[in-house]
């Protein structure tokens, strides 16, 4: 039987030992420490008891203090730090966005990776270790995983849902947007297709995601298709299910203007949606380039709506646009005539053209490109009535919120690299991305931090991992919080 004895000195301190009775001898098994005061006796008192507890697994008969809240500097070794309340912060905001319903605690723990260090699936397993002491089989993921794919519609629900009571978001007004996602082979196959990339490489597989977001740039739901999709033939099909999905009345998308077409404009009446797209003025034809020539004033902030077969042109002017499309233009004219002045180093620009075997300068191009310097232009079908020339402009320049978007999906979050090669794992890694978007989205919106900023200071509040020597039992010691958590929780409506 151990036993607990206490040495007084002369000068009052207390030296406290565990001992055992062998052969009608005292033997010192473990020297606890010395005690200078009344509140240090008691803590390795209550030391002495666990350690006994611990190497015999003798209880005493009475109710003893817990030593695992006790830190003894002698007895204590520092084993590392824990990211536990960027965990609990970040699983609170899941919950609050209603993610947890989908009932998949290594889903939502891979969601929470993704945020704090995008990697690999199998690498993101052994960080929820290191980073929070999460242990998850691998065995549990190839099991669970290919299930996963059935939460689409209900994450998206989630979200939208989300997004009615948090940012009145009531349907009028829709932002879409899509971006490719390249792979790191030159091997096709029924998604991974080589198309028009917005990454520049165009000679590698990738696929086309579409993102539809509120006009504060929230996400609501996103499509994929394969790589070789043109991406205005992807605005009907995903809007038309949106509404057929949630029952939609009235409805505006906003788009840019590689989703215009006269197809596109013909089904977007026909299922009765409103749109508010971006012209490409160079395309239009040399009579329409004349008229707005000469109705529009070239006055900031002034503007002019004309009647055609893509709905109402609305076409505005900015001095600042004038000088920035004034440099480009003349830009592109001295490189023009430089390949001229140079037959051997011909190539085709924008404003050159052939003439037999010679290159010259494309001076209709010049003149029409000149009549349109610091104008931009928009289609919509809504009447000035509902909404005048200063709103369609507004709104459409809103879109850079889903571009946003795009920027923490591929950046922060990074989409890419994508280390899977089969539809149904890129779907799953997309569902992930989409999930974390969501989070990372609401976090942005409500502290106006960025994603890596919001980051950055949460691991600051770190929790230090101490084993208690005597005992084995970890302790951990959370830190304090500072004044910039503090205003992020406030803002989050997460301090309690």
């Amino acid at each position: 039987m151990y036993k607990i004895r206490e040495i007084k000195y002369a000068s009052k301190s207390v030296s406290i030992q565990v001992y055992k009775i062998e052969n009608r001898k005292r033997v010192i098994v473990r020297h606890i420490g010395t005690a200078r005061n009344q509140q240090e006796k008691s803590d390795l008192l209550a030391l002495s008891k666990d350690f006994i507890e611990k190497v015999s697994k003798q209880f005493t008969l009475f109710e003893s203090s817990s030593s695992n809240n006790i830190l003894y500097v002698n007895q204590t070794d520092f084993i590392g730090v824990y990211y536990t309340f960027l965990y609990e912060l970040i699983s609170k905001l899941i919950i609050t966005i209603g993610l947890d319903k989908v009932k998949n605690n290594l889903l939502l723990d891979l969601v929470i990776l993704r945020m704090i260090e995008p990697a690999s699936k199998l690498r993101s397993i052994e960080l929820l270790d290191e980073y929070f002491g999460l242990n998850h089989r691998r065995q549990s993921y190839y099991q669970s995983a290919p299930q996963w794919l059935v939460l689409k519609l209900k994450t998206e629900s989630f979200a939208l849902r989300f997004a009615r009571k948090h940012y009145a978001f009531n349907f009028d007004l829709l932002f879409y947007d899509v971006t490719t996602l390249y792979f790191e082979t030159f091997e096709e196959d029924e998604l991974r297709k080589n198309g028009f990339s917005k990454d520049n490489k165009s000679q590698q597989p990738q696929i086309l995601v579409a993102l539809m977001v509120t006009k504060e740039g929230f996400p609501i739901a996103y499509e994929v298709f394969a790589g070789n999709t043109f991406e205005g033939h992807t605005i009907i099909p995903v809007v038309k299910s949106f509404i057929l999905k949630n029952k939609v009345k009235e409805f505006t998308v906003v788009a840019d203007a590689a989703m215009i077409s006269i197809e596109n404009i013909k089904a977007l009446r026909e299922s009765k949606i409103n749109y508010i797209v971006g012209a490409r003025l160079g395309n239009l034809s040399n009579e329409l380039v004349a008229i707005i020539d000469k109705s529009i004033s070239r006055k900031d902030g002034k503007s002019i709506r004309i009647k055609t077969e893509n709905g109402y042109l609305i076409c505005s002017y900015s001095s600042v646009r004038y000088r920035k499309d004034k440099y480009e233009m003349e830009k592109q004219i001295e490189k023009a005539k430089f390949v001229i002045n140079n037959p051997s180093k011909n190539k085709k620009l924008k404003f050159t053209k052939s003439n037999g075997q010679n290159i010259e300068l494309n001076q209709k191009l010049v003149d029409k490109t000149r009549k349109l310097l610091g104008i931009k232009g928009y289609y919509t079908n809504l009447e000035e009535s509902i909404a005048e020339n200063k709103t369609i402009i507004n709104r459409y320049h809103e879109l850079y919120k889903i571009e946003q978007a795009f920027r923490i999906s591929k950046s922060d979050l990074r989409k890419r690299p994508i280390f899977h090669h089969k539809e149904e794992p890129i779907k799953l890694h997309l569902l992930i991305c989409f999930m974390a978007l969501l989070v990372s989205k609401h976090i942005e919106l409500q502290t106006n931090r960025s994603i890596r900023n919001f980051i950055h200071e949460c691991k600051k509040i770190t929790d230090a991992r101490l084993i208690n020597k005597l005992t084995g039992k970890e302790l951990r010691i959370r830190a304090k919080l500072n004044p910039e958590i503090i205003e992020i929780l406030q803002k989050l409506n997460l301090l309690t």
